[in-house]
Order: structure tokens, then sequence, then C-alpha cells
């Protein structure tokens, strides 16, 4: 079975890079490091009882500086998908998730497209306000994670196999 690229797209600091590292090897630190271009990592997604028959991801995980400068980018080219990432404690990244979603569905149309809304655990018992309209719409997959606690981060990355086994069918 040939592996799958899943592109982490988002701005600066929203928690890709500690997504990623809590998806693979489980892990979260607390010691801020930006990416630089793009670092690759593989996630193999196990079977379940839930339609996934498993699969192999190659994880992309973009620096924050691209924008939507990525789909000009050789880096987007033959996404299966992409997470996009958005920090729940800093509501000005939602618009940025919003257009990277839209450019995301525009560059790879019918591919799966998440938004992740991460770092929950920063906001717990907090009324985090209204999404802006692009995020709080019918079809917009949305989940709310966070790469200290592990919460939701392997679900973001199984129902993402489920959706892309769907398409394929």
């Amino acid at each position: 079975m040939s592996a799958r690229k899943v592109m982490l797209l988002g701005d600066i600091g929203v928690g890709k890079s500690s997504i990623v590292q809590r998806l693979v090897f489980d892990r979260f630190d607390t010691t801020y490091k930006p990416t630089i271009g793009v670092d690759i990592y593989r996630y193999d997604v196990p079977p379940s009882d839930n339609g996934n028959d498993g699969m192999s991801f190659i994880v992309w995980d973009t620096d924050g500086n691209f924008g939507n400068a990525i789909f000009r980018h050789v880096y987007i080219r033959d996404a299966a998908a992409a997470m996009i990432v958005a920090d729940l404690s800093r509501p000005e990244t939602f618009e940025t998730a919003a257009s990277l979603y839209e450019g995301f569905k525009e560059a790879l149309p019918g591919r799966q497209a998440t938004i992740l809304l991460n770092k929950v655990d920063l906001v717990e018992g907090q009324n985090c306000g209204p999404l802006p309209a692009p995020l709080d719409r019918a079809g917009v997959t949305l989940l709310r994670t966070s790469a200290k606690s592990g919460t939701h981060v392997q679900k973001a990355f199984h129902d993402t196999a489920v959706a892309i086994q769907r398409r394929l069918a």
C-alpha cells in the first residue's frame, strides 16, 4: 500500500509541529522550535472498526510563513488531505485557517480537509466566541484538539484515513 501525503497548514505557532510530534512520537515539548520549510514524518494509521482499513501517511509539517503561497509551491502536489490548524487561544488565526481551507479546496478539489482548532487545553471552560463564517458552515470538518494532552490528535488522522478511503472507493 502506498503512503498518502497529508499537509499540515496554518499560522506560525498554532501547534502544527506539536500535533505531529504527539501523533508520531506521543510526546509534547514545551520548547518552541519553528519549522523552516517543511519537516516530513511517517505515521501508520492502524485499522479500526469505523471503516478504516489502515493507511500510511507521509505528514508534511509546513512552515507557517508560507500562508496561501503554499498553493503555488511544489510541496502541495499530490496531497491526499490537509489538516489546517488554528489556535483556539488566538482567534486571529481562525481567518488564516479559513483562507487556507478555501485555498486547499480550490487547489485540490475533492480532497479531504479538516480544520483542527488546537490548544483546547488553554481555553477549557471559556467561551471561544463565534467562529468566522468560513469555518462555521455546512461541510467544513472541525475538530478541537490539544497537542499537549493528545485530545483528538489520533482521531483527526484516523478520520482522515476513513475519508480518503471513502473517496477512493
